[in-house]
C-alpha cells in the first residue's frame, strides 16, 4: 500500500474500531473489503522478506501469490541466495524493482513496507522480529521462536506494546484436517480428554569440526550476529547442520516439535492450563558440531490429570492409530481417540474422523491460507490464527521439554509466572546471553 504512513495508519485505526465490535468467528465479507479482486497498486500490502533461503523463499512465495500484496525488498547474508530471491520477485512482478539488502536494519528503515517475513536461522528470529515490531512492521515469523524463554517474552512484550499483527509459522492451524481434529476433541467427541501423544523427527548428529575458510559470498560475521564468535567449519551455515547446533537452535525438539505440540495445545484448550510437571530424558551427540538432542522422551502431567507424552520418534504402541508418519498429534479420551498429521486424520470409533461439527458446537478460528490470513488481519487489525500469545505459549513448551532433558530433574512449570517452581538450576536455562553489540 503506497499511501503515506499517516493515511495508512488512519485506515488501519478505522478498521480496528470496526473489528473491535465484531466477533472472531468466520464472517462473510466482500472480497473487495479484504483487498482481494482488482486491487489498485496503491492499496497493496507491501512486504519485505528477511532470510530467503529454502524456507524463507517458500514463505515469500506464499505472499507473492496474494493478488493484493507486493514484495518490494529481500534481505540475506548469502549473495547467491539474495540474488535468486531478487530474480524470483522480479520475475513475478514483471519489473526490476525489488531491492536487496545484506543488513536487515536497512530493509526495516523502508517506511512504505507494511509487513516483513522473518525466516533466517533460528538465533536471529527474535532480534530481527523485535526490531521489525519497533519499526512499525507487522510480522510473519518462521517457527520456532526464540533460543530462550526470555527471548520469547521480549518479543511478546514488543508486539503487544507496538500493536503488531503477528503470525507464527505453525501453518498446520490453517489446514482443515488439523482444525477438525481439534474441534472433535474440544467438543467432547472422544469423551473426557486423558492423554495426548506427540512425536516429531529428532535432530541429527555429526558435522566437521575442523576450521576452514569462509566460502565466498557469505557475510559470516553478520550470519553469526548475536551467536558466539567461532571459526567457520564446513557447511556450518547450511541447513545440513545449523539446525542442530545449540548456538543457533534448539534442534528439532523445537524446530519440528513446535508443529505437533501447537496442535496439542490447540486441541486441548483449557484442559492443559495451569501448572504442569515435566520430566524426561534425552540423547545428545558426543562428537561433531551438531550438539542438540538426537532423541528425547518427555512426560508432562497437568494438575487436572491430563498427561502429554512428547518424543523424537513414534512409539510402537502408537501403531493403533494406523500408519504413523514421522510427526503427529494423537488425543485419547474416555470414549475414543483422534490422530492427525499432514497426511491424514484417523479416529476411533471409526467414522468419527469424517463426522460433522455443527454450527451450534464450538468452532475454532478458520483459516485456509497462512499468508492470506495475515494479510487480511493486517487490513482489519484482528488477531491472526497464530497470534503472539499463543505462539509464545507453544514455543515455551518446547523450551521446558529441552530444559527437562538437560537437567534430568522432575520440574514444575508455572505458566502464570513463566518460571519453574522452586528450582533455580532450571530457571538459569530461561535466559541466554547475546554477543555484543547485539541485544534484546
Amino acid at each position: 500500500m503506497k499511501h503515506s504512513q499517516p493515511s495508512r495508519r488512519n485506515f488501519l485505526k478505522q478498521a480496528t474500531r470496526v473489528a473491535l465490535g465484531a466477533a472472531l468467528t468466520p464472517q462473510i465479507v466482500p472480497a473487495s473489503a479484504l483487498g482481494r479482486g482488482r486491487t489498485p497498486p496503491s492499496d497493496r500490502v507491501q512486504v519485505g522478506s528477511i532470510g530467503v533461503g529454502g524456507q524463507g523463499t517458500s514463505v515469500m512465495r506464499n505472499f507473492l501469490a496474494q493478488e493484493d500484496v507486493r514484495v518490494v525488498a529481500v534481505c540475506d547474508v548469502k549473495k547467491a541466495v539474495l540474488e535468486a530471491a531478487r530474480q524470483n520477485v522480479n520475475n513475478h512482478n514483471g519489473d526490476q524493482e525489488c531491492a536487496t539488502y545484506g543488513d536487515f536494519r536497512e530493509l526495516l528503515a523502508r517506511k512504505e513496507i507494511d509487513v516483513v517475513t522473518v525466516a533466517p536461522p533460528d538465533h536471529w528470529h527474535v532480534p530481527i522480529a523485535i526490531a521489525a515490531s519497533n519499526a512499525g512492521k507487522d510480522i510473519y515469523l518462521e517457527k520456532p521462536m526464540g533460543l530462550s524463554v526470555a527471548q520469547d517474552q521480549a518479543l511478546r512484550a514488543a508486539c503487544l506494546r507496538n500493536g503488531t499483527v503477528f503470525q507464527f509459522g505453525t501453518q498446520q492451524r490453517s489446514n482443515d484436517r488439523f482444525r477438525l481434529a481439534c474441534e472433535l476433541v474440544r467438543n467432547g467427541r472422544i469423551g473426557e480428554l486423558r492423554t495426548i501423544n506427540v512425536w516429531s523427527p529428532a535432530s541429527t548428529a555429526g558435522g566437521p569440526t575442523a576450521p576452514v575458510p569462509v566460502p565466498e559470498g557469505i557475510d559470516y560475521e553478520m550470519w553469526l550476529g548475536p551467536a558466539p564468535s567461532v571459526p567457520y567449519t564446513e557447511d556450518r551455515c547450511s541447513n545440513k547442520y545449523w539446525w542442530f547446533i545449540s548456538d543457533y537452535a534448539l534442534g528439532f525438539i523445537a524446530g519440528w516439535g513446535i508443529h505437533p505440540l501447537d496442535i496439542a495445545l490447540w486441541g486441548a484448550g483449557d484442559r492443559v492450563t495451569g501448572p504442569v510437571d515435566v520430566e524426561g530424558t534425552g540423547v545428545f551427540p558426543e562428537a561433531g558440531v551438531a550438539d542438540t538432542a538426537v532423541d528425547w522422551d518427555v512426560h508432562f502431567t497437568f494438575l487436572n490429570g491430563v498427561k502429554m507424552h512428547f518424543t523424537g520418534r513414534p512409539l510402537k504402541e502408537w501403531n493403533k492409530y494406523g500408519p504413523v508418519t514421522s510427526h503427529g498429534t494423537a488425543f485419547e479420551g474416555t470414549d475414543g481417540w483422534v490422530c492427525v498429521d499432514r497426511e491424514r486424520i484417523a479416529a476411533s470409533p471409526k467414522g468419527l474422523e469424517s463426522s460433522f461439527v455443527s454450527p451450534s458446537e464450538l468452532r475454532l478460528y478458520r483459516s485456509r491460507d497462512h499468508a492470506r490470513n495475515l494479510v487480511d488481519c493486517v487490513r482489519t487489525r484482528r488477531p491472526t490464527i497464530c497470534p503472539i500469545d499463543e505462539a509464545v505459549r507453544a514455543d515455551i513448551v518446547c523450551h521446558i521439554a529441552d530444559i527437562a532433558i538437560r537437567t534430568r530433574q522432575k520440574l514444575r512449570w508455572d505458566p502464570g509466572t513463566e518460571r519453574f517452581i522452586d528450582n533455580e538450576k532450571a530457571d538459569r536455562f530461561l535466559t541466554r546471553p547475546l554477543r555484543s553489540p547485539w541485544q534484546i
